[in-house]
Order: C-alpha cells, then structure tokens, then sequence
C-alpha cells in the first residue's frame, strides 16, 4: 500500500536501524512513522483498553496513532523524530510501564 515514488526511490543515502530486533533500512530525513511505512509495518502499537491497532495516520503529530519505544523511551510520536544510524524502534503493545 505504502512505496516511494519512483523518482524519489533512488534518492538519499542509506540509514540502518532495527524494528522489533529485526535490521531495517531508510533514507536519510525519514521520520520514523515513514521508515516503519517503507519497511512493511502499519501497526505502531495496540490501545490499552480494547487492543485495537494502530498505525501512523496524520503524519504531523496530531492523532498520536504512531506512538512507539524509541531506543528504550516509550510513547514517543513517530511521525516527529528522524530515523538516525543505529536507531532501535520497537512497537508497543498496550500502555507504556514507567520505570521505577
């Protein structure tokens, strides 16, 4: 459903991260709600109360669809931070626990 258009594929350099452990690659300037969209994931996390999915939607920091664990920080919005070298992102299911 989600693909990058044509003349923008070949475009940017390379940026290696992981998804859920699993390797990962976007380009250079893609938010991290967009790298998760190229690489096949449309679910960001599962609500707390029903477990319903949920997936980027806005892509502009409104809907808070896209909440996922950045580099062990949890409830961060996607669609607001950059992909960047090494990046660890893990999808989250239900409410995030706050250490203690």
């Amino acid at each position: 459903m989600f693909r990058r258009l044509p003349e923008i594929e070949a475009v940017g350099e390379t940026v290696s991260f992981t998804i859920d452990g699993r390797p990962a690659n976007a380009r250079a300037g893609d938010s991290v709600a967009a790298a998760l969209l190229a690489n096949g994931v449309t679910v960001c996390r599962n609500t707390p109360v029903s477990g319903a999915a949920r997936g980027p939607y806005c892509m502009m920091g409104v809907c808070f669809d896209c909440l996922v664990t950045i580099d062990g920080t949890g409830n961060r919005q996607g669609c607001q931070v950059r992909v960047s070298p090494g990046m660890a992102v893990e999808t989250q299911n239900g409410k995030r626990e706050v250490e203690r």
